[in-house]
């Protein structure tokens, strides 16, 4: 991943980490292509049940660096993949598109694309005193990393114009009111680990139908989802895993599942 990104596996869960604590972790054209491929390279990868986004230094993700964005915005490089995204959005979207569940542990600061980036993972764990912003309109662009999809399924429309209208920074405990991020924690990191153990610790096959239905109620048909429900039930119950889980449960005992 160069010098931009980390990735650590152990027991089941990838330690994912923008590593530009210099620039507070700053996007520029080799961080888009880093955090794009640590992606792409966790899509196959059958030993990993969770993944921990988290950025090292004092922030999370300051947003675009605009001294080597100088162009403006961030949508370079038109070309889209399997999933509609050029890379820009691919660096957000790309995390609710993994099959397994993805927590980001945020502090510091989550500006513009840092923002973004945090709200394609499944759960947002923040510090106290985290400062956030849909910072585009402050340079006169559009936030264009793929925040629309993710935010119209998380906060009021009239709050998320009025951020983007005003680019105004608005703290941790106006985002977990809104619905931007899921909890605050004194050690975003640590609390994002537990979580992830604790997932990981669940049959890796229910968890991926979990994330694939979790996904598909934002956008999909009532009746689609009905069936979708169906498949995904059939697709793990009576399976080996599903009957781990019950012995281990009735056996008091922790499970050993098979990925």
């Amino acid at each position: 991943m160069n010098d931009r990104v980390s990735i650590t596996v152990t027991d089941q869960i990838a330690d994912v980490r923008l590593t530009r604590a210099d620039k507070m972790n700053a996007i520029d054209p080799a961080m888009f292509a880093a955090i794009g491929a640590a992606i792409d390279s966790l899509t196959e990868r059958k030993d990993v049940r969770c993944v921990v986004l988290s950025g090292e230094g004092k922030a999370f993700c300051a947003g675009l660096d605009m001294a080597s964005m100088q162009a403006g915005g961030s949508g370079t490089g038109r070309g889209r993949n399997d999933q509609g995204s050029i890379l820009p959005q691919h660096v957000t979207w790309g995390w609710r598109q993994l099959p397994m569940p993805v927590i980001a542990a945020v502090h510091g600061v989550a500006f513009g694309g840092g923002f973004q980036i945090m709200s394609g993972a499944d759960i947002r764990i923040v510090a106290p005193g985290t400062r956030f912003a849909i910072r585009e309109s402050y340079w006169g662009l559009v936030p264009d990393m793929a925040g629309w999809p993710i935010w119209r399924g998380l906060v009021r429309d009239d709050v998320l114009r009025e951020l983007a209208y005003t680019a105004r920074e608005f703290d941790a405990d106006e985002a977990l009111a809104h619905g931007f991020v899921t909890r605050i924690a004194d050690d975003p990191h640590a609390a994002a680990m537990e979580l992830a153990t604790a997932i990981a610790g669940r049959s890796p096959h229910a968890i991926r139908g979990i994330k694939r239905l979790a996904n598909a109620a934002h956008d999909a048909d009532p009746r689609a989802l009905l069936e979708m429900e169906t498949d995904e039930q059939v697709a793990v119950i009576g399976k080996p895993n599903m009957m781990e889980a019950v012995a281990a449960n009735m056996g008091k005992r922790a499970a050993v599942f098979q990925d």
